[in-house]
Order: C-alpha cells, then sequence, then structure tokens
C-alpha cells in the first residue's frame, strides 16, 4: 500500500518574528505524524530586517531536507479556524510542509550568469537544474523582482522539459524600496541561506506526486475572435474576424475596436477605458478557444495615423486574439469557470495540498474585501492546505507553454494516486 502524503499549512500574524515562528511551528507539528521532506516558506515584509535569521530558526524547530521561500507584500495560509486568510500590509508567517513518501524532491539555486543562451541544447537547462527529464519532474520557482532573464529560462525550461508544470512567482514587499530576499536550504547547502538575487526552485518527481497548475488571469472575453493578418514586433497593423467559413476583410485594429467598443453595454465602455486587454491563444491547432485557452497581454498604445495598437509581447501574422476585460466582478466569474473547467476533469488521484502566487493588484484591492481567491479555491478543493503570496510577478502555464503574468492567480495543486 502507498504511504499517504502528509501536507499542511499554518499561517501566524504575530508581531514578533520569534513569536510567529513558534505559532507555525507548533501547528504545523501537531498536524504531522511524519517528519517533513519539504517546505515552503513565504513571509511579510514587515520583518525584512530579521530575514537573516529566520531560515535557522524555522529548521530548529522543525528540520526538513528542503526549504525555499520568498518575501512577500502580502502573505497566504490557513488560520486557526481552519479558514484561508490573506494579509495584506501586516506582519505574517505561512509556512507549508510536506511528508513526501516515494517523492523525489531535488532543490537548486540559480544566479543570472548561469542562465544559458537560448541557442544552447537542452543539456545546458538540465545541467542547470540538475534534474533529469526522464524523472518527469514539476516545477515551483521562486525569483527576485530584478532577475531580468525569467522569461529566458522560463523559455529553456520548457524546452528541456515539454511535459513539466513550472508554477511560482516574483518576491515582492509591501511599498516600494523595500528589500526583499529568497530563503533556500538543501542537503547540499550547509548555510541556510537568504538569498538577495536569481532564483530558487524545486523539482517533484514520482509515481507518487503529480501537479497541476490554475491560471486565473481574472479577465474575460469580449465580441468575436480575430486572426492577426499583418504584424511586426509588438504591433499590429491589421486583423480579420474568424468566421466558420474562414476570415472576413482585414481591416486596422483600431477601427474593429472602435467599432467593438460602440456595440458594448455601457457598464462595460466605461470598463474598456482603463482595463481592456488582448487575450492572444496559446494552441494553433485548438478549434474552440475559450476561456483561460489566452494569454492575457497589456495593450500598449494606438496609431491613430495607421489604426495600428501596440501589445506587450512579439505577435506573428496568423495568430488569433480576442479582446478581453478585467475588474473585480470579472475576475471572480474567471475563477470560477477555470475552478468548474478543473473540477470537470477525470482524474485518477485526489488533492492534498497546494500553494497560490497571486499577483500584489489582486487581494482587496481588487474585489473590495479580503481573501477571496484562497477561501473560494478551498471551498471547491475540499478545504485542501494552502498557502502563498502575493508576488511582482506570477509564473504559470498557458497551453503548453509557461509565461510570466501579471494581475494573476497562479495555484499549483499537489495530487496524490488513489491508494490500493
Amino acid at each position: 500500500m502507498t504511504e499517504q502524503i502528509q501536507w499542511v499549512n499554518a499561517i501566524s500574524n504575530r508581531l514578533s518574528l520569534e513569536s510567529a515562528i513558534a505559532e507555525v511551528t507548533e501547528r504545523v507539528q501537531q498536524q504531522l505524524s511524519a517528519s517533513p521532506d519539504l517546505g515552503f516558506l513565504f513571509i511579510s515584509s514587515a520583518y525584512a530586517s530579521e530575514y537573516p535569521r529566520l531560515v535557522p530558526l524555522i529548521l530548529e524547530k522543525v528540520p526538513m531536507s528542503v526549504l525555499i521561500g520568498s518575501g512577500g507584500g502580502g502573505i497566504i495560509g490557513v488560520d486557526t479556524d481552519n479558514q484561508a486568510q490573506e494579509i495584506e500590509g501586516n506582519p505574517a508567517l505561512s509556512l507549508t510542509v510536506a511528508h513526501l513518501p516515494r517523492v523525489d524532491v531535488q532543490a537548486f539555486q540559480i544566479s543570472s550568469d548561469e542562465i544559458p543562451d537560448l541557442d544552447s541544447g537542452a543539456q545546458a537547462w538540465t545541467d542547470l537544474t540538475g534534474v533529469s527529464p526522464e524523472q518527469d519532474p514539476d516545477f515551483i520557482l521562486l525569483a527576485d523582482p530584478f532577475f531580468s532573464k525569467v522569461n529566458d529560462l522560463l523559455e529553456g525550461l520548457d524546452f528541456a522539459y515539454p511535459k513539466a508544470k513550472k508554477i511560482g512567482g516574483l518576491a515582492s514587499a509591501m511599498t516600494m524600496g523595500m528589500q526583499t530576499g529568497l530563503f533556500y536550504h538543501s542537503p547540499d547547502n550547509d548555510d541556510t541561506a537568504l538569498i538577495r538575487e536569481g532564483i530558487v526552485g524545486v523539482a517533484l518527481s514520482g509515481n507518487n506526486i503529480e501537479v497541476d497548475a490554475i491560471v486565473a488571469q481574472g479577465c474575460r472575453p469580449i465580441g468575436p475572435q480575430y486572426q492577426i493578418t499583418q504584424a511586426e514586433r509588438n504591433v499590429i497593423t491589421e486583423m480579420a474576424e474568424v468566421q466558420e467559413d474562414g476570415v472576413e476583410q482585414a481591416k486596422p485594429p483600431l477601427q474593429i475596436l472602435r467599432e467593438l467598443i460602440n456595440e458594448l453595454s455601457p457598464q462595460d465602455q466605461e470598463l474598456a477605458q482603463n482595463a481592456l486587454f488582448l487575450g492572444i491563444a496559446r494552441d494553433e491547432f485548438q478549434l474552440e478557444l475559450q476561456q483561460g485557452d489566452f494569454l492575457i497581454r497589456n495593450l500598449l498604445g494606438v496609431d491613430p495615423k495607421v489604426g495600428a495598437i501596440a501589445v506587450g509581447d512579439r505577435l506573428r501574422p496568423g495568430q488569433r486574439i480576442q479582446f478581453h476585460l478585467r475588474d473585480g466582478n470579472t475576475s471572480a466569474e474567471d475563477l470560477e469557470v477555470l475552478l468548474e473547467n478543473y473540477q470537470q476533469q477525470e482524474k485518477t488521484s485526489f488533492p492534498v495540498g497546494a500553494l497560490l502566487f497571486s499577483c500584489l493588484g489582486r487581494g482587496k484591492e481588487l474585489y473590495g474585501k479580503p481573501n477571496f481567491d484562497s477561501q473560494r479555491f478551498r471551498q471547491a478543493m475540499n478545504q485542501i492546505p494552502l498557502g502563498g503570496f502575493f508576488c511582482n510577478g506570477e509564473i504559470g502555464p498557458v497551453g503548453n507553454q509557461t509565461f510570466l503574468h501579471g494581475y494573476t492567480s497562479s495555484f499549483a495543486i499537489f495530487r496524490q494516486p488513489k491508494l490500493n
């Protein structure tokens, strides 16, 4: 019989670091009946001056082989009443630990000058992590907010590990200018480290664990789908509406956008003034595109003379696109759709725990009330343990590629095959 994975979380909002550590370590120990193999640590930047002391104090109370973590502008976890909490703007510490029998846990640390060129072979990327693709790993990645090569890293990992999920976020702080950090401890790292630059990660592999991703970009599509007919770099100069029997005559995108906005409701017209985005289909072969099949990118500007629009990503002719809107209600609807779609998928394993990497622009600022994403997620997932933080950028897949997102909640869901 396969031994049961144990996955637990505790959050504290105690003002002193020692008190917060004492609370979370005591609670996770009470919930565990076996020694932990892996930990995820997320801590408010309110404690930034005490970051160097953090990891040794945690490991003194709860020894474990691998521990990674990040500072954050907001912290997510489960309180003593088993309720999800998103603590924004106040001191908080969230500790997730897991007992992972028959799971291979491999930690790694990467600096920016170690990132291979994008024309390097797959071996350069596997050497970087020390993880073999034959292990079928999945990755949790945490990066400093100034890690300029994060997109290169994600592209390289997708190339070397095409089947792997890569989920995570960029460290953050409560206010601009506050120092943040990453945390890293592994069997190969005797110095329990506070890291200011680069990326830390963990790869999970083995037949006893599976990892899923839900990437909630907080948008809903409006209007029809289009195909880009002319584009250069990130500027669209012509596009055409997609019809069942092909595409209509191509027009300047600004003309199409004005016609679309005139057809919207007054509420959506007002929303389009400040919260209009472009969705780019990621699967060229998917015939019917639905909500969640688009990578959401910012509209950067327009050129009224030629009717062109600039987008925050590289584009090319032939890609399918659709305009999107975002606000609190839209974001809630988007998360609901994605959770329903996930629940309808047939699975041979059950969720044991999760991590949430959410944008600093979500939470109370987006919804007008706290704890929305985390509580709604746990309601749909049978109240499984959840930890995480509010990020400066969120990592997660759309289609078969991994991207750095904004205004997104990226969930990593950990599942164990059903016991025999």
